[in-house]
Parts: structure tokens; sequence; C-alpha cells
């Protein structure tokens, strides 16, 4: 497939009433996500409204210009940057009210997913999948990588909660696609039905990684071959098929009460047996401490005695109808990680307990902010999944990769999924730091690949995974991949280079920790430092700019 390229400065579509920028500032304050890279778009586009994005893509299609899709911009796998048309959805956060009788709401993309939650508890219902960026994930990023979080163990991913999506297809054709009903009459949507569909089912089921919990790397045509539903298709794909400019999704009863606990272990197999039987035993959470993280957190986990010589510590919930059954189920999960050979078990007999318990998960990033100010947390490899029996394999061969390239990280992440989180802390005034950092990528996507597992288990492929998805998937995989891309954007302008690779992309070429790049202007500089300081991703970005905005 082709990939466009803009040579010449953008002029604002005829028609278009948001806002439409190309100046060095403005395309500035849009270049860089929570991930690792940095890559200046040719233009902003912020839309008044859905229309505008018809409008947009309508103009993007006629004169093939790549558009890239984003919200907050706090995915780690650099999707929400790229060449082109940087589309700004986060001001379309419109919420409509909770419909209690059929337990769903609508929302438009830009919708945080803790204000959805918290209109929800209005009326004793929930929004199911709490990220730990739920106070700055937008709803729809959070359909385009499905998202997941601590209570995916039990409650699923974003994916399960999704009733519907109002898409902008890549011909500018607008159209909602919702679950159990007759597919819309568009031609992106025909085409996928006519030359793509019947493979996608046929073969899709074959995708399916034999006991991997996540995955939200390539199209989801494993799920698609159990549902035979378009959206989803379209959840997780990443802004590469269609742009969501409206969400329905559906609500869960809040539980009546919930207990935390909290297990150390001696190793890492103990505490992957323990996860294993908790998720059985229904915890709504099973989280996963690793050494290298609890060296880093150590005084602030001090009240709960954690014994030094823990090799990991799990983190779990129950949830119950009633306090009683709460407590009932935390007191089995508890016999459960001692059957494990659990070191210390610590329940909390209270909310504030409880709180302080789940703190320390959230407790290594300032504390990695405070450690050496020339070492970059760089989310290289941040996303990795594998089924669980071979998640001490997995844990272990990311401590001996970075052992190996003299690179510091911190390990965490959801244990009753059997997936790690990974923050590699690596000083740029190394000479030799990009050499090293390609070296421990190569090696964990070579280590996922050998244990069966996905490089994307929540925040989807990117630009970090996309040139890595052939180490992973099979070549008839990425052909299915690459036909899905075809059907529904022929001209390659939605988000290009993700999810089908470009053949020439480099996951390390556009590091923004680079000391030896052009510095970006002061005032963007300023600006998204602060974002990343204060976790202030939900910032609207033309907001950042001194000069006054349009």
């Amino acid at each position: 497939m082709p990939r466009p390229t803009t040579d010449h400065p953008l002029s604002p579509p005829a028609g278009f009433r948001g806002v439409f920028r190309t100046d060095a500032h403005a395309r500035a304050v849009y270049s860089e996500s929570a991930g690792v890279a940095q890559i200046i778009p040719d233009a902003v586009a912020v839309p008044a409204d859905a229309e505008d994005v018809v409008t947009l893509v309508q103009w993007a299609a006629a004169h093939g210009v790549p558009i890239v899709p984003r919200g907050s911009a706090s995915s780690m796998s650099n999707g929400a940057l790229g060449p082109g048309v940087a589309l700004d959805l986060s001001r379309l956060s419109w919420m409509e009210a909770v419909d209690p009788a059929t337990a769903t709401v609508r929302c438009g993309p830009g919708a945080l997913r803790d204000a959805v939650d918290a209109a929800a508890r209005t009326h004793g219902l929930r929004f199911a999948v709490d990220p730990s960026s739920g106070a700055f994930a937008t709803m729809g990023g959070m359909a385009a990588t499905n998202a997941a979080g601590a209570r995916t163990v039990k409650l699923g991913a974003t994916r399960a909660w999704v009733r519907g999506l109002d898409c902008v297809f890549a011909d500018g054709s607008r159209a909602w696609v919702r679950r159990g009903e007759p597919r819309p009459k568009v031609e992106p949507v025909r085409t996928f039905q006519h030359e793509v569909a019947r493979d996608a089912i046929d073969r899709g089921a074959a995708l399916a990684r034999a006991g991997v919990r996540k995955e939200s790397s390539g199209y989801a045509l494993a799920e698609y071959a159990r549902s035979g539903d378009l959206v989803d298709v379209l959840i997780g794909s990443e802004g590469t098929l269609a742009i969501f400019v409206g969400l329905e999704l559906a609500l869960a009863p809040i539980p009546a009460a919930r207990a935390s606990l909290l297990a150390s272990f001696s190793t890492l197999e103990s505490a992957v047996q323990a996860a294993g039987r908790c998720t059985a035993l229904g915890a709504s959470a099973v989280e996963l401490l690793d050494r290298t993280f609890l060296d880093v957190v150590r005084h602030e986990a001090s009240s709960l005695s954690i014994p030094a010589a823990a090799d990991a510590v799990l983190l779990i919930e129950a949830e119950g109808a009633t306090p009683a059954d709460a407590d009932t189920l935390a007191l089995r999960l508890a016999d459960a990680c001692r059957q494990a050979h659990a070191a210390h078990v610590v329940s909390a007999p209270d909310a504030e307990t409880a709180a302080r318990i789940w703190r320390i998960r959230h407790a290594a990033s300032p504390i990695l902010n405070r450690l050496d100010p020339h070492l970059a947390s760089m989310q290289l490899i941040e996303d990795g999944a594998v089924p669980p029996e071979r998640f001490p394999d997995y844990v272990r061969g990311v401590r001996a990769a970075l052992d190996r390239h003299r690179i510091r990280g911190v390990i965490f992440g959801h244990a009753g999924d059997a997936h790690a989180h990974v923050n590699a802390l690596i000083d740029v005034r190394d000479a030799d730091w990009r050499e090293r950092a390609r070296a421990l990528v190569d090696d964990v996507t070579g280590l996922v690949a050998l244990l069966g597992g996905t490089l994307a288990a929540e925040h989807g492929d990117g630009r970090l995974r996309t040139p890595l998805m052939f180490r992973v998937w099979d070549v008839r995989a990425m052909a299915l991949f690459a036909r899905v891309k075809q059907a529904f954007d022929p001209l390659n302008i939605l988000n290009p280079g993700v999810k089908v690779p470009a053949g020439d992309d480099d996951p390390l070429a556009s590091v923004k920790y680079d000391p030896t790049r052009p510095p970006l202007p002061a005032d963007a500089r300023a600006g998204l430092d602060r974002v990343v300081r204060e976790r202030g991703w939900a910032t609207y970005r033309l907001g950042l700019l001194d000069s006054e905005l349009p």
C-alpha cells in the first residue's frame, strides 16, 4: 500500500469550522505522547464536532493526506503520533444522560473514563474497565487500543463493554456500527464484507494465542470469528480503520463491598502460582510487584512489613454482593496465597489500610522521576503478556535482558493476566545508549515470541511495536491484517504505519530523549514537560502555548 506524504504546507479544508494550525508551535505541542517518540505533524486539527471530522476526512481522502487521531495521547506505543494531520478529538467530550434501565451511556471520543464512571455511579453503576490512567484516558482512545486495567482479570477489557461506535470511515462516510444490528451500507464496510469477512472468520479463530488472556495487537479477528460483530474488529484498531466520533457503552452494577490483601513471596514461581489460584477463585484484581519494583518503593511500603527477601508481591482484591461475601472471598484468597507458600499476607481491616496497599502500585513513577535527572524512563518493552504458566520465565527473561544490556528497570503489572509492564531507565549521556536499547527490545521481542505471547496486551501496537509484529505473528496473519486495512482504507490515510508495517520504520528512530534532536520551541517544550511532570495528559495541548489561541 502506498504511504501518503505531504511535501507542501497544508491549507485548512474548505468548510472546516474547528481549529486548523500549521505553525511550528502548534505542531510541536502535538509531537509527543506518553511513549518514547517525537514526531512533528504537518498540521493540527481540532474539530468543532463530528461533522467537522467528516469534512476533514473527505479533504484528506481527496488530497492523500494522512490523519492521526488522538485523545489525551497518554498511550505508550506512539500510536497517537505520525505524519500528516494530528486530529485532536479530546474536545469532543460530550456525554448524554446515563440510561439506568438499559445500563448504557453514550459519549464522545474525548469523554474521560473517570467522568463516564462518575456519571454512572450516580445511578449505582460503573464503567467496568479501570486503567490507572482513568483520570485522563479518553473513551475514544480506550476503544482504539482495547484498553484494560487491574480488574480486567475478572471483568474484561474495553471491547466487552462497547455496544456501538459512531464511525467516520476513510472515504468520509459516517455510520453507527452496533452489536447485533445490520451493518451500515457504506462502501468500506461493504468492501470488507465482500472481500475479507469470510476469510477473517475462517482463519480468525486460528489467530488466538493459546492461553494469552489479553491482546491488543493486530486486528481482533479471533474475536470477530467468534462473534461476527464488526464492532470487534474496530475496537483495538488504533484509528487505522475508522475514526470514532461517538460511543455507546455498557455499564455494570457497583459491587456492594471490596476487600484487599497483600501477599509477599520468596520466589516468582510461588507468586505466579498464587495469582493463578486467586484468578480462578474470582479475584477482581491480582497485581504483581516484582523485586525490581520493590527496591524502588521499599520506603513507602515500610508500614506493610514486606520481607526484605521478597522476590515478588501480589496485591489482590475481592468484590462481593455484601461485605460478608467480600470478606469470605478475601479469606479464601489469603488461604490460596499461603498454600502457594506466601511468606507474608496482610489483609486490610479497613478502607485506610486498603488504600495504603493500593497506593504502592502507583508509587513508583514519582520516585523514578527523582532517582536521577539523567535517567529517562523509556517504555520500550512495557506491554508483554504470555500464557500464565510461562509468566515466571518471562519476568526472569526480562530481568536477564536488562542486566545483559546494563539497563536498570522496574517490572510490575497484572499477574492475573500474566501481563507485565516495564520501565527501562536509560542514561542518554552514554554513547551506546541507543544500541543497548535496541538490543533490549530485540531480546525481549524474541522472548515473547518464544513463550507464545503478545507484545501488546492493552496498549496497542502503535509505531513502537508495529515494525516488530512479524516476529510474533506469522506471514498469513500479517497478510490478513493488510487485507483488512486495504478494505477499510485503500488510500492508507488513517494512521498509516500502525497495525500494518510501512516497511521502513525504525521504532527507535525518533526517541524524544535523544539529546542530539533539534529542540522544540521553548513554550512548547516547557508545556510538554509540565504535562509529564504533573501527569496532565488531559490538558488541551494548544492551551499550553503562551500565544493567544485562535
